[in-house]
C-alpha cells in the first residue's frame, strides 16, 4: 500500500498497535483473538482506505473492525460449541463498553502497564518476556529488537511466537498481579522499558533519528510503576536515567533533521526540569542502601548522564568521573555497548590513542557502532585511510536514515590521501 493512506495507516499500527491491544485485550481477554482481528483490521484498512480515503479517526476506525472480527470469531467459536446464546451475548454486552473510546483516559494506562505484566509473566523467560512486551505494547519492529538483543531477525521472531503461544495455552491472565508479587515482576518491567528507550533513541532503521513518542511512553510505564512501588529502587533509577537521556532531546537533531552530536549540542535547549526532578530521585532515599545488581546499573548509567547534564559546556565535562564510572557498570553489567561507550571516554579522557586500544575486542552483532566510533578515533589520529575503510564499513551495516547521512558527511569531509599523516 502507498500513497497518503498507506502513510497514514503504516503511522497508526506504528504508534497505535499497543493502545489498541490493550483496549481489545481488556474486553476480550484473548490474546489469539485480539491479534488476528488487528491484523484483519489493517488488512482491511490497505483495501478501503486507498479506495475510500482515509477515515477521519484512523485508529477508531481499525478499533471498529477488529472488535467486529472478534465478535465474528466468537460467534463462530460459539456455534461450533453449541453455546451461542451465551457468549455471542457477552461478546455483543462488550461491545456496549467501547464507549470508553472516546475518552480512555487512566484506563488506557491502566490496561497498557496490565499488557506489559501479561508479557512479563514469570512463567515466560525475561528475554522472551521483554521482546514480546516491545512487539506487541510498544510496536517496536522485529528487527530492531533483534538489535537491541544482539540475536538474528529470524531468532527473536520465533522468540516472540512461542512467547505467544505460551501466554495462550497457558492461560496467563491479562491482569496487575497481588501487591505481594507484584515486585517480582519489576526488574523485567523494568528491562522492557529501557529496551523500548533504548529503540527510541537509537532505532535500528528507518528516516528518524529518534522516535520521541516511543521514548516517553517508555517513561510513562516507568512512572506508573513507580507509582504502584514507590519504594522499589529498580523503577526509581530507571527514571532518573531515561530522564536525564531524554531532557535532550530537542537538542539532538538540528532544523534540517541532521544528527548534533552531544559536544555540539545547544545545551539552553536542554529541558532542566527534567534534569532537576531526575537528579532529586538520584539523591532520595530510595537509592541510598543497598540495591539490586540491576538497581546499582541504572544507579551508575543515570550517574554518568547526570556528569553531562550539570557539565557548563561540553568542555567542563568530567571524562575521567566518566571513566571510573564505566568501569564500574561493566562490573555490574558487562556488555558490548558499555564498553564501547567506555571506549568514547576514554578517547574524550586521554586521546584518540588509548580509545582505540580500548575498542579492541569489542562485537556488537549488527550494530555499525563500533566502526562509527573507530572512525572517528582513527580521523582524530590522522590516519585517514583507515578512517575511510573504517566509515565505509559502518555506513555499511547502518539501516538508519538520519545516522547514514552524518556517517557519510564525516566520511566526505576526510582529507585526501596524500594528507594522510599517519605516512612518512
Amino acid at each position: 500500500m502507498t500513497g497518503p493512506a498507506g502513510t497514514v495507516l503504516e503511522t497508526v499500527v506504528r504508534e497505535e498497535w499497543g493502545r489498541l491491544t490493550s483496549l481489545l485485550l481488556a474486553r476480550y481477554r484473548r490474546l489469539d483473538l485480539v491479534e488476528d482481528a488487528l491484523g484483519d483490521a489493517v488488512e482491511a484498512a490497505a483495501r478501503r482506505w486507498t479506495a475510500d480515503g482515509t477515515p477521519d479517526n484512523p485508529s477508531a476506525w481499525l478499533l471498529t473492525t477488529a472488535r467486529r472480527r472478534v465478535i465474528d470469531r466468537v460467534r463462530a467459536e460459539s456455534m461450533a460449541h453449541r453455546k451461542a446464546p451465551l457468549l455471542v451475548t457477552d461478546a455483543e454486552r462488550s461491545q456496549e463498553r467501547q464507549a470508553a473510546m472516546a475518552d480512555p483516559g487512566g484506563l488506557v494506562e491502566d490496561d497498557r502497564l496490565r499488557l506489559v505484566l501479561m508479557c512479563t509473566h514469570p512463567a515466560l523467560a525475561p528475554e522472551a518476556a521483554s521482546a514480546l512486551a516491545l512487539r506487541l505494547v510498544l510496536g517496536v519492529s522485529t528487527h530492531d529488537i533483534a538489535r537491541l538483543f544482539l540475536v538474528s531477525e529470524p531468532t527473536a521472531a520465533a522468540r516472540i511466537t512461542r512467547a505467544k503461544k505460551k501466554i495462550v495455552a497457558a492461560g496467563i491472565p491479562f491482569a496487575v498481579p497481588a501487591a505481594e508479587v507484584l515486585p517480582e515482576r519489576l526488574d523485567t518491567v523494568a528491562q522492557t522499558a529501557y529496551l523500548a528507550f533504548t529503540a527510541g533513541y537509537a532505532p535500528g532503521s528507518g528516516p528518524d533519528l529518534l522516535r520521541a513518542d516511543l521514548a516517553g511512553e517508555a517513561i510513562r510505564l516507568a512512572r506508573v510503576v513507580v507509582d504502584l512501588c514507590p519504594d522499589e529502587p529498580a523503577p526509581v533509577a530507571l527514571l532518573a536515567l531515561m530522564l536525564l537521556q531524554h531532557s535532550r532531546r530537542d537538542a539532538r537533531v538540528d532544523a534540517d533533521g541532521r544528527l548534533v552530536l552531544l559536544a555540539d549540542q545547544d545545551r539552553r535547549r536542554w529541558r532542566r526540569d527534567e534534569i532537576d526532578e531526575a537528579l532529586g530521585l538520584l539523591a532520595g532515599p530510595v537509592l541510598t542502601g543497598p540495591v539490586s545488581p540491576l538497581a546499582a546499573s541504572y544507579v551508575v548509567q543515570a550517574r554518568i548522564a547526570a556528569e553531562h547534564a550539570t557539565a557548563a559546556s561540553a568542555k567542563d565535562t568530567r571524562w575521567d568521573r566518566i571513566v571510573d564510572l564505566y568501569d564500574l557498570l561493566l562490573q555490574l553489567v558487562p556488555s558490548p555497548s558499555a564498553r564501547l561507550a567506555r571506549a568514547v571516554a576514554v578517547a574524550e579522557a586521554s586521546g584518540p590513542g588509548p580509545g582505540l586500544a580500548a575498542l579492541d575486542g569489542i562485537e556488537a552483532v549488527g550494530s555499525h557502532r563500533v566502526a562509527a566510533v573507530r572512525a572517528e578515533l582513527l580521523a582524530r589520529s590522522g590516519d585517514t585511510v583507515a578512517a575511510r575503510t573504517a566509515y565505509a564499513e559502518a555506513i555499511a551495516a547502518c539501516h538508519n536514515d538520519t545516522e547514514r547521512a552524518h556517517l557519510v558527511e564525516r566520511q566526505q569531509a576526510l582529507p585526501d590521501a596524500g594528507g594522510d599523516r599517519s605516512t612518512g
